[in-house]
């Protein structure tokens, strides 16, 4: 089973600049999202790397893609992201069965969820949702190929997950996938960070998130 540690960075905090956040972050070491249990037709998958920190009780994450289609449409909170190009985080606390998935578009725009499965799932009210701040970059790749190359830098605080009281990160533990997908991309594709054991795109299979412990400083 995969393992995160997730760094404290005590230069970062709730109210960073963006453009901060986003360069402090490139710093690190970058996780590849590569695991593509379901093959697009022609057998092309995009490229994609995630860079997890903490400190302040806010978590700073930020996605990079390399794809050769982008589909940016919808734009107001709670939307069906996964239809766009899109990135997710999907996190359970503790020993929890109930878990978070955390959905972006290339735009920013975000979808939040609570449950224990696929089914049934809450979703989080849009002023909750409001409290993640996000920059976004768009380019096309200059290798010639017509790639497009695009950037998500995400500030998640604590309040986010209001289905818990957390006010810090610090020494938790728990679980948690990365996804990226593009349901109605003209090749649409579904890759992971942690394995996923099922015959058909799903990536609400909790029993499948690796583990991720959030360091404090001292254990750095």
């Amino acid at each position: 089973m995969k393992q995160l540690l997730v760094p404290t960075i005590r230069e970062l905090y709730p109210d960073s600049p963006l453009s901060w956040v986003s360069a402090t972050l490139d710093a690190l070491p970058k996780q590849p999202i590569a695991i593509a249990h379901w093959a697009t037709s022609n057998g092309v998958k995009p490229e994609v790397m995630f860079t997890l920190a903490h400190n302040e009780g806010c978590l700073f994450l930020k996605y990079h893609v390399r794809e050769q289609a982008v589909l940016a449409r919808y734009r107001t909170i709670n939307d069906p992201v996964y239809k766009d190009s899109c990135v997710e985080f999907f996190i359970a606390f503790g020993e929890d069965s109930d878990y978070y998935n955390l959905e972006a578009n290339c735009l920013g725009t975000c979808r939040v969820g609570f449950g224990q499965n696929r089914d049934g799932r809450k979703l989080l009210p849009t002023e909750v949702v409001s409290g993640i701040r996000h920059s976004a970059q768009l380019k096309v790749a200059a290798d010639g190929q017509g790639a497009k190359v695009w950037e998500l830098t995400l500030v998640i605080p604590a309040s986010v997950f209001s289905e818990h009281r957390h006010e810090r990160f610090d020494g938790q533990k728990g679980r948690v996938n990365f996804y990226k997908c593009g349901d109605d991309l003209p090749e649409p594709h579904y890759l992971a960070w942690h394995p996923v054991e099922a015959p058909a795109p799903d990536f609400h299979r909790p029993q499948c998130f690796g583990q991720v412990t959030f360091l404090s400083e001292h254990e750095q």
